[in-house]
């Protein structure tokens, strides 16, 4: 069971929805939990029966959700919220990394919802970072604190990049969904040139993600391995990351510098685009395996290296987040967030 302390606790209780289900869709896995509120005193929320799904291992969302239900023993619930990678436009998900099409109404109809809400992946991490506990999270910047108020830079590569920003205000902050990992990718370094105009040759587009997200690093291990005139081992992320981790292929290695450096400029450019004076933080599932190699990198040189205003951003925070059940308790933090209206004599079923 996980704890977090949620804007639900400026709600009455009478505004609480019932329990409701979370879950947190990426291009590989599906992470579902049950959000609870056990006592009504407590409005923290409790996330239980957590599980985790592999996405390629059913046939669509519909099916994770029933399977999750199913091991709940019949307890009568109605609503949810889903943060998925991609972009939502109505009811359906715009997305290039799921492996089957999302449609919150089919999906609502087959499971006999009363609710289910849609929110893109990062923008779900966002509402949750506001909740995130220190020993969650590794420092990588010398600055620890903002210097002000600002708003919010969340990124993070996986099956694809995401990226969002958190914008603070009176009561629920707003939070902007960016597609900053389609966004075109700038080379800043003779390297990465030459890594660009061999993926040119294969992608009509190289964009930020091309580089900077599990295939993107097998992208720029195999450019590399072109480069240096020698043979391609490893097909997969993990095995690229292992070999560099290692110290057993000297292209794996340089590629996984290479993409620390590219995650450092890109974060550096979405803090100077935005504003980001209330702190950068890293999330997603590739990060925390390779913590050490990324506080050994070049990452934070890359991301103050910004001319001119270098020096603002050493006043920007720059963070970690070690957390893998973030997406699932954003998801729920928004949808309280968005339920906050709910009226008083609403049924929670």
């Amino acid at each position: 069971m996980a704890q977090v302390a949620s804007r639900a606790q400026t709600r009455s209780g009478t505004d609480w929805p019932g329990p409701f289900i979370a879950a947190d869709v990426g291009g590989t896995f599906a992470r579902v939990g049950l959000v609870e509120r056990p006592d009504p005193r407590d409005l923290a929320l409790s996330l239980r029966h957590y599980k985790t799904y592999r996405c390629a291992d059913y046939p669509g969302l519909s099916a994770i959700l029933r399977d999750f239900i199913a091991a709940l023993g019949g307890a009568p619930v109605r609503r949810g919220a889903i943060a998925s990678a991609g972009y939502p436009l109505g009811d359906e998900l715009i997305h290039t990394n799921l492996p089957w099409p999302v449609v919150i109404k089919a999906i609502r109809d087959e499971l006999g919802f009363r609710d289910l809400s849609l929110i893109n992946d990062f923008a779900a991490i966002a509402h949750a970072v506001r909740h995130v506990r220190d020993e969650d999270m590794t420092l990588l910047s010398r600055a620890a604190t903002p210097a002000s108020d600002g708003p919010i830079v969340v990124l993070g590569p996986g099956t694809g990049l995401g990226a969002a920003v958190l914008i603070p205000g009176k009561t629920v902050p707003a939070v902007l969904t960016t597609e900053a990992g389609h966004a075109s990718f700038a080379a800043t370094s003779d390297r990465e040139l030459e890594i660009v105009a061999v993926l040119r040759r294969q992608f009509e587009h190289v964009s930020n993600e091309r580089v900077l997200s599990g295939p993107g690093l097998v992208n720029v291990y195999e450019a590399l391995c072109g480069l240096r005139a020698t043979a391609v081992v490893h097909q997969a992320p993990e095995d690229v990351t292992a070999a560099a981790l290692e110290g057993s292929d000297a292209a794996a290695r340089e590629a996984l510098d290479v993409f620390c450096g590219l995650m450092g400029s890109i974060a550096g450019d979405l803090a100077l685009y935005y504003g980001a004076h209330g702190g950068v933080y890293l999330a997603g599932g590739i990060l925390p395996r390779i913590k050490q190699f990324l506080l050994g990198s070049s990452f934070m040189e890359r991301f103050l290296r910004k001319g001119r205003l270098g020096t603002l951003l050493e006043r920007v925070p720059v963070k970690l987040i070690e957390h893998g059940q973030l997406g699932v308790l954003g998801a729920a933090s928004w949808y309280l967030d968005s339920h906050r209206e709910t009226d008083e004599g609403r049924s929670a079923v």
